[in-house]
């Protein structure tokens, strides 16, 4: 049609060339000349809209492979015009495309780039269905070369967000706790608990395989662990149903470092840090694949020594006026010293392409030191009455040990496979403490004898798993999973207090205890993921859970005994409106049991007025999770999410008033319900500076029963992650990250706000091979917990200040020689969450 419009112009200029014409002839040839400019516009702009290119990404078995990154260059020279990532079934597609010459560029991890031939986008060729793009494994031959490609800080994918811990330079000299404080959406407080978007109850994975830890041993172990070990943190607010139910709020995978080529490769970390006291640590990585065996062996040395100060005021009221009888004043100095041994090996064996087993053993050692001086003054009125001066030393050795066993057997070409692991772990630990107490009078002269207390803690924890999986791929891309698993934990712990009497020890019956559990939980799965439509995807599933428990205290031969059975279902939609916005909405109903650390009610001391307690009749808690979520053009993202929980179990504080003793124990104090949402933004400002930026805000409203008391607390949290990365040179960088918390509610407690700010630097020398990182964090000396809690009879307030302003200095080498490619080793065991709730130690 534009054609015959400008013919037909071109027709009316010549039509004349009479001098009585020329003015109609102008006349007619601005109508013509704007018909054919408004026509042709008309006609490019459809042209510009028209162009759809479509496809789906699978491997050598015709599985399906999601969120690939596809990009679309001008067949030309290369340039770059959009980059999309595939959806979880590999479905991608490029729309309102122009009229050109294309080709698609798709790269996975550990796959070959896959090139497409020129796309013609034409009027007549609009729509262009590429059908099945097979990407091979990578077969890159790397003899002498080092990969140094830089990874986004944050990838946003369709069911979870994975966090690069290279990739921050602030992050050189940390430890996993402090590299999981700063990511979207976690925030870990003054005790070490970790929460995910405001919600407690989050099961942490190291490989796929659950740590088994409680809170405040997890805190620990996460302390223990250097940054330079970890790989990637995987974060599932809404797990599908293949992994265990546990994590009321949803699970971290932290991921350690692996590698994948043929040869041998690997590399080499120490590192050295200073806040009050020096750190240091020290690991290495090693692989070397050939033909048809893999052997592996990663191993870490770390010394850690931290300060920290703690003050408590506390209000003892009448129960009936509520009038202030007398406070307590709690000042407390602690150092901590914890040295950490961690080590794991193993092998993988392909007897041919479908078939290959393996063998990883681990284990850690950690020595631990704790001391606390502490000075508490008890006040009625204004005026002085006594004082107290204690002194608590704690030492401990927690040892572990596990082997895992596992198969892979893939059935057909179609992409059915069965894998199956079989997992052993045990927990040793022996704590020694000695808490002596001197009490003055208000004229600060001695009050009779010093109160000695000293306490022998051994626990043994052994848990036994075993798993098997079954993959069918179906047709029109829908595919099939189920899978059945097992576990059997036995807990022993025996807390021996004895009390210095005319100078010898003396058991102090009321305080010992030995606490025996047994637990079996039996669970089976299926799950269904299908298209729906041209655009619509969906995933469908439901976990069977069979609990089984036993507890037993020997000391007062008290025995409870807890079955029960419970279905969560989950379900996943997503919508692709366009090749820039994706929508998505998923449901998932979740179980939180008790550690087995917060199960056993022996008594652990701060000092002689302050302990914390279990609690055997904790009950599980549920949870109902949604959330609604928008993505546009891979760079923004916006949650909407609603939970439910009841049962919920939190930390709470007792108080004697008659013994001035105030306890800390674990309950199941009320329901909870959260509304809230978060927007995360990642992209690249320019060629030297990248943004990642998170926010998240969450209502929580807590209602329930706390030692008799009704409570009903709610509030409003803010909390925000930034990280903002320069690069300054080929091979110089920098970085400026932190977080920051708005005041808020932690179950039954006020928290103030709070924050921190790093800065890194990094430079890569040796051609490459080895990188230099400067970092300092906590720069301006901020990050302090300060909170209260007031409900019924309890009145108190609390300041924590840590070590966390630490400058560090690290430096990694890396070597390597051979090929990608090979079979990729399976790390994730079988044992879920039951290594996620030992009471103690480390592990790795």
């Amino acid at each position: 049609m534009q054609n015959n419009v400008l013919c037909y112009a071109n027709y009316l200029l010549s039509y004349s060339n009479s001098k009585t014409k020329v003015l109609k002839i102008i006349k007619m040839k601005k109508i013509a000349a704007f018909i054919a400019l408004a026509i042709s516009l008309s006609h490019l702009t459809a042209s510009a809209q028209s162009g759809v290119i479509k496809g789906n990404v699978v491997d050598e078995q015709q599985a399906p492979v999601g969120a690939v990154t596809v990009s679309l260059v001008q067949a030309k020279d290369s340039s770059l015009v959009k980059t999309i990532l595939a959806d979880a079934q590999g479905n991608f597609q490029l729309d309102s495309l122009k009229d050109a010459q294309y080709k698609i560029v798709v790269t996975g991890t550990g796959s070959q780039k896959w090139y497409s031939p020129v796309l013609a986008v034409s009027a007549t060729n609009s729509t262009i269905n590429l059908k099945s793009v097979v990407l091979p494994k990578s077969v890159l031959a790397l003899t002498g070369v080092t990969v140094t490609g830089r990874r986004s800080l944050i990838e946003q994918k369709i069911d979870r967000t994975v966090v690069n811990v290279d990739a921050s330079i602030s992050n050189a000299g940390t430890t996993a706790l402090e590299v999981l404080e700063k990511s979207p959406g976690i925030s870990i407080d003054k005790e070490g608990n970790i929460s995910l978007k405001g919600k407690s109850g989050v099961l942490v994975l190291i490989d796929g395989r659950p740590t088994q830890l409680g809170s405040a041993d997890l805190a620990n172990l996460l302390r223990s662990m250097p940054s330079s070990g970890m790989d990637q943190i995987e974060i599932m607010t809404n797990p599908p149903a293949k992994y265990d139910a546990a994590g009321n709020a949803g699970i971290i995978n932290i991921k350690t470092k692996k590698n994948k080529q043929l040869g041998y490769n690997g590399s080499v970390t120490v590192g050295v840090g200073k806040g009050v006291y020096y750190r240091h640590n020290e690991g290495v990585v090693f692989n070397y694949r050939k033909n048809k065996l893999n052997v592996f062996f990663n191993g870490s040395h770390n010394y850690n020594k931290r300060d920290e100060q703690l003050s408590i005021q506390r209000n003892f009221l009448d129960p009936s006026t509520r009038e202030v009888l007398y406070s307590f004043d709690q000042r407390g100095r602690m150092s901590n010293s914890r040295v950490s041994y961690n080590a794991k090996a193993g092998f993988d064996y392909s007897f041919n392409s479908k078939t290959s087993v393996g063998i990883v053993a681990s284990g850690f050692s950690s020595p631990n030191t704790f001391g606390n001086f502490t000075t508490t003054n008890k006040n009625v009125g204004n005026v002085l009455e006594e004082g107290t001066r204690s002194t608590a030393s704690n030492k401990e050795q927690f040892k572990n040990g596990s082997l895992n066993l596992n198969f892979r057997r893939v059935l057909d070409t179609t992409g059915r496979e069965i894998t199956a692991d079989a997992d052993y772990l045990s927990y040793k630990g022996n704590g020694a403490m000695n808490l002596v107490s001197d009490y003055y009078s208000a004229a600060g002269l001695k009050k009779g004898r010093s109160d000695t207390l000293v306490g022998s803690l051994p626990q043994l924890i052994n848990i036994y798993s075993g798993k098997i999986d079954y993959v069918h791929p179906l047709k029109n891309k829908r595919r099939f999973e189920a899978g059945i698993k097992t576990s059997i934990v036995a807990t022993d712990n025996n807390a021996l207090y004895d009390t210095a009497t005319n100078g010898g020890l003396q058991r102090d019956q009321s305080r010992s205890n030995h606490f025996l559990y047994e637990e079996n939980i039996n669970a089976a799965y299926v799950n269904l993921s299908m298209p729906l439509g041209k655009k619509w995807n969906g995933q469908f599933g439901l976990r069977a859970e069979n609990t089984t428990a036993k507890g037993t205290q020997r000391t007062t031969r008290e025995v409870f005994n807890r079955s029960y059975t419970q279905l969560f279902p989950t379900t996943f939609l997503q919508y692709s409106m366009n090749a820039k916005n994706n929508f998505g909405i998923n449901y998932g109903r979740r179980i939180n049991r008790p550690n087995y650390e917060s199960l056993n009610p022996f008594i652990e001391f701060l000092d002689r007025y302050t302990f914390q307690q279990g609690n055997p009749d904790l009950k599980p808690q549920f949870s109902h999770n949604m959330e609604l979520s928008h993505t546009y053009n891979n760079i923004l993202t916006t949650t909407l999410n609603y939970t439910k929980t009841t049962d919920i179990i939190q930390q709470v504080i007792e108080q004697n008033e008659e013994k001035s003793e105030t306890f800390v124990r674990q309950a199941n104090i009320a329901d909870q319900r959260q509304y809230g949402i978060s927007v995360n933004a990642g992209m690249p400002l320019n060629k030297w500076w990248t943004s990642n930026m998170y926010l998240s805000v969450f209502n929580n409203q807590f209602e329930g029963v706390v030692d008799g008391t009704k409570v009903k607390l709610g509030g409003t949290m803010a909390v925000f992650n930034g990280s903002q990365q320069f690069k300054l040179g080929k091979t110089t960088s920098a970085e400026v990250s932190g977080w920051f918390r708005s005041a808020g509610i932690e179950g039954v407690m006020k928290i103030r706000s709070m924050g921190m700010v790093a800065l890194g630097f990094s430079q890569q020398v040796l051609k490459n091979k080895g990188t230099v990182r400067l970092a300092v964090r906590d720069v301006l000396n901020i990050q302090k917990v300060r909170g209260e809690s007031k409900y019924g009879t309890i009145d108190a307030m609390f300041q924590n200040k840590q070590d966390t302003r630490v400058a560090s200095l690290g430096f990694t080498y890396r070597f390597s020689k051979g090929k990608m490619g090979g079979v990729t080793r399976r790390r994730a065991g079988s044992a879920s969450e039951e290594q996620n709730r030992v009471g103690g130690g480390n592990s790795n």
